[in-house]
């Protein structure tokens, strides 16, 4: 395991224990001050350490090598991770939704004021764990903690979106008391909006869906700087997890024997794979060139 998946790995890790003491003191305020915008955020935080974890054990299988029954590595594990957070989110963001808004035509006591530290520790720290993941995710292509980043914005707004209804209520608790519930509800929705997101961008991984076009061009730029490569009739690839798997069809002069097709096959794989660290492999398939051969 390179140093770059040793430090996804241990950002999820401080993220699991980061969400954990969040959900603990948001809950234990939330219950006390009877703030049920305080408590939905901590629900949604305690929904992190299980989606936290799940991204910890898909990272920690994506990275394993190839093997006689996975030739194309273990990379699926960290998009099926993915796709679970996202239906995690989902029906979490769903329950919270209701019992707020089942709690907001009940009668309660208004919340107290000191709700509001919670949020605000909560503000701080998933914002920096949404940067810090954000920018390793970018690195590792990893679709697992892009999504657990995107899960701490969406805990930062949730955060916000809880202290704005929570603050409303504590303004005026005779006219705006429902306010409090009216926040967890709206956590309740963010989370599910991130959560169908997830879902949606992971199910086209699993689906093979083509990386952009830049992506592609990039590849097509490497394969031609090969000695030998004249053209690229066709460039397909698919996410395996943390990295893509190249398919391309390489055309070559057609007089040239089956070995030195192949030796320059050879020399496009190996080039594509040492200038683009996002490529985990490349199946390069020659063709005979088509076009006018250069002079020689």
């Amino acid at each position: 395991m390179d140093d770059t998946a040793r430090a996804g790995r241990r950002i999820a890790l401080a993220s699991v224990i980061a969400s954990a003491l969040l959900a603990i003191l948001k809950i234990s305020v939330g219950v006390l001050a009877n703030s049920t915008a305080v408590v939905s955020d901590g629900i949604e935080s305690a929904s992190d350490v299980l989606t936290s974890g799940i991204v910890l054990f898909g990272l920690a299988l994506a990275v394993r090598p190839p093997d006689e029954d996975h030739p194309y590595g273990h990379g699926r594990v960290e998009t099926l991770s993915a796709l679970l957070v996202g239906s995690i989110l989902t029906v979490t963001g769903t329950l919270i939704c209701y019992h707020s808004l089942e709690r907001a035509w009940g009668s309660g006591h208004p919340p107290a004021v000191f709700a509001v530290w919670p949020l605000v520790v909560s503000i701080f720290c998933k914002s920096i764990l949404w940067l810090g993941k954000r920018r390793l995710g970018k690195r590792l292509h990893s679709e697992a903690l892009m999504a657990d980043a995107s899960n701490d914005a969406v805990d930062v707004l949730s955060a916000l979106v809880a202290l704005t209804g929570l603050s409303i209520a504590l303004w005026d608790p005779g006219r705006f008391g429902r306010f409090d519930h009216f926040g967890g509800a709206g956590v309740g929705v963010i989370v599910v909006v991130l959560g169908l997101r997830v879902m949606q961008r992971t199910s086209l991984q699993l689906m093979d869906t083509m990386p952009d076009g830049g992506m592609l061009d990039e590849v097509r730029r490497v394969a031609l700087q090969a000695p030998g490569a004249l053209a690229i009739e066709k460039c397909f690839a698919r996410k395996t997890g943390l990295k893509y798997h190249i398919d391309l069809h390489l055309e070559v002069d057609p007089q040239l024997t089956v070995q030195a097709s192949h030796e320059i096959a050879t020399g496009v794989r190996i080039r594509i794979k040492e200038n683009l660290d996002w490529v985990a492999d490349v199946l390069v398939h020659v063709e005979p060139y088509t076009g006018k051969l250069p002079a020689r």
